[in-house]
C-alpha cells in the first residue's frame, strides 16, 4: 500500500505571522499598527485593507510580517499589542504561518470534493494537515488510507445521530482538529456541534438553493431551463445553508445540456469552489463580520 505525506509549501515561513483586525474605522489605525510592528523589529511583507465606509463603518486589515524567533516572541507581542487594540476597539488575532491548521474532512458517498482536497494536499498546494476523514459510509476507506490518512466510518441513523456526533467530537478533540470541512457530507450537523466550532466548519452546496430545494436539484434546474449553474462554499451556522459565504462560482449551460451534464459540470464547480474556500481559510485570509465575509485573496 502506498502512503503519501504532504510536503507543504517550499518557502520558509518559520518567522512569519498573520495579523487580522476588524474595528470601527477612524484615522490612525494603519499608522499605529505599522509603528507597533516596526518598534518590535517586525518587517511587513504584505498588507491588505478594506473599509465598509470611511465615516462610521468597519475597517478590516490583514498584515503578514516577519519577525526573528517569531514563535518564542508571540506571547510578548500579543501582550504588548493590547493597548493598541483597546485604543481602537479592535477584534484581532495573530496566527503563526508555521502552525499548519489541522483538518477533518467529513464525506458521504460523493467523492469529487474529497479527491480534490487530497490531491491538492499531496501536491503541497494545501498548506494544512489532513488528520482524518470521517464518513457515514465505508465506501472510500481504502482510497483515503492509501494517502496515509485515518478513515473513521461512523454510521448515522435517525436513532443514532446524537451518539454518532458524540463520537465525531471525541475524535476531533483527541486529534486537535481546528477546521472541519463538509465535503459533500449529506447529514445536517446539530446546533450543538455548530456552536462548538464557530466559523470553523466549511460546507459546499450547489447554488440552486433556495430556488431548487429538496431532492434532484439538477433535474429541477433542467426542467426550468437554467442558463447558469454554480456552487457556494460557506461557514456553517445554525440556520441551514445561510452562513457567511466564502466563495462562489458559476458556469454557463444551455438547453443542450442533459441532467447528467449538469451534474458533471456542477461537481467540477463544487470541488474547485470548496478547495479555494479551504485554502483561503487555512491561510487566514477571511474575516467574518455580520454574517458576511471579507476575503483578502
Amino acid at each position: 500500500m502506498l502512503h503519501y505525506r504532504s510536503s507543504g509549501k517550499s518557502n520558509d515561513q518559520e518567522n512569519r505571522a498573520r495579523m487580522l483586525i476588524s474595528c470601527p474605522d477612524r484615522p490612525g489605525i494603519v499608522a499605529s499598527v505599522s509603528r507597533f510592528l516596526a518598534e518590535h523589529g517586525a518587517n511587513i511583507v504584505h498588507s491588505d485593507q478594506y473599509t465598509l465606509s470611511p465615516k462610521g463603518g468597519m475597517f478590516f486589515i490583514r498584515i503578514e510580517f516577519d519577525l526573528e524567533h517569531m514563535e518564542e516572541r508571540l506571547v510578548w507581542l500579543e501582550r504588548d499589542f493590547e493597548p493598541v487594540a483597546k485604543q481602537f476597539e479592535m477584534d484581532w488575532r495573530i496566527h503563526l504561518a508555521s502552525k499548519r491548521k489541522r483538518l477533518a474532512i467529513f464525506v458521504s458517498k460523493e467523492d469529487h470534493c474529497l479527491v480534490e482536497l487530497l490531491w491538492q494536499w499531496r501536491a503541497g498546494d494545501l498548506d494544512a494537515d489532513i488528520v482524518m476523514v470521517i464518513s457515514n459510509h465505508p465506501d472510500m476507506k481504502t482510497f483515503v488510507e492509501s494517502f496515509g490518512i485515518p478513515y473513521h466510518h461512523i454510521p448515522v441513523t435517525a436513532d443514532s445521530k446524537s451518539e454518532a456526533e458524540a463520537r465525531q467530537i471525541e475524535l476531533i478533540e483527541e486529534a486537535g482538529v481546528d477546521t472541519i470541512v463538509l465535503a459533500r457530507y449529506m447529514q445536517i450537523v446539530s446546533p450543538t456541534f455548530v456552536q462548538r466550532y464557530p466559523n470553523r466548519i466549511i460546507n459546499i452546496h450547489h447554488s440552486f438553493l433556495p430556488a431548487f430545494v429538496g431532492g434532484n436539484p439538477y433535474r429541477q434546474a433542467h426542467e426550468r431551463g437554467v442558463k447558469l449553474i454554480g456552487a457556494t462554499a460557506h461557514y456553517v451556522t445554525e440556520e441551514l445553508d445561510a452562513g457567511p459565504i466564502i466563495e462562489q462560482d458559476v458556469e454557463r449551460v444551455s438547453h443542450r445540456d442533459s441532467v447528467d451534464n449538469l451534474k458533471r459540470i456542477g461537481r467540477n464547480i463544487e470541488r474547485v469552489v470548496l478547495a479555494r474556500a479551504v485554502s483561503w481559510h487555512i491561510e487566514d485570509r477571511i474575516l467574518v463580520y455580520d454574517n458576511k465575509t471579507v476575503v483578502f485573496n
